[in-house]
């Protein structure tokens, strides 16, 4: 297995995002829980420099292509009068994530290539509930449940899946508006929270069937 990676294109990324979608065909609940923007927030994770710039040593190839996907579910969701949160992850001296990844995330990086217009949660840590207020803003709001897009899609993205359907909300994942490292991270990650957490969905047809 690659490292790195580029699975998602401009060009393909419909086409593969579906073969990702079909592969966790065996545990699709989304006849029992379908998608429906009522009552719903976007949630968008970390899409900073640091995952978005060639640059950065955390660069994920496959990113730049979620980028115009997550902004038409930006503006589909302003359009409906619908939340759209950000977050923001910013390392903690001396962490165990800091140890772990060793460089760090500083508080100056910016946002990249998306639309920015919201509510900005910041993280420390890959669950985006974890020590923030991100549960009391979205009881507020009275979210029942949450779109998920972003990066790293193996790691905060999967985790907050994980933590939000714990936490009573229905979790829809969208497997072409987040990026991994390659395309076995993705893979595995859209099957196992199917499995038990999360509903795998495309934005675009999400999009197009609103």
């Amino acid at each position: 297995m690659q490292r790195k990676e580029i699975y998602y294109t401009h060009g393909n990324i419909q086409a593969e995002s579906l073969k990702i979608l079909e592969s966790a065909n065996l545990f699709d609940k989304s006849k029992r829980i379908p998608f429906s923007f009522e009552d719903c927030v976007l949630l968008v994770l970390d899409m900073q420099n640091y995952f978005l710039k060639e640059e950065s040593n955390a660069f994920i190839p496959s990113a730049p292509a979620i980028i115009p996907g997550i902004n038409s579910a930006i503006n589909t969701f302003k359009s409906f009068g619908l939340p759209v949160i950000y977050t923001k992850h910013i390392d903690v001296r001396d962490s165990v994530m800091l140890r772990w990844w060793k460089n760090s995330i500083s508080v100056d990086d910016i946002y990249s290539g998306i639309i920015f217009e919201g509510d900005v949660i910041v993280k420390n840590y890959y669950d985006a509930f974890d020590g923030t207020n991100l549960e009391s803003v979205l009881k507020s709001k009275n979210i029942k449940r949450i779109l998920i897009c972003g990066v790293m899609g193996n790691l905060c993205c999967e985790h907050t899946a994980r933590s939000a359907f714990l936490k009573g909300f229905e979790v829809f994942y969208s497997v072409d508006g987040t990026a991994c490292y390659n395309r076995e991270f993705h893979k595995a990650t859209v099957l196992n929270l199917s499995f038990g957490y999360a509903v795998p969905v495309l934005i675009h047809k999400i999009i197009y069937n609103s």
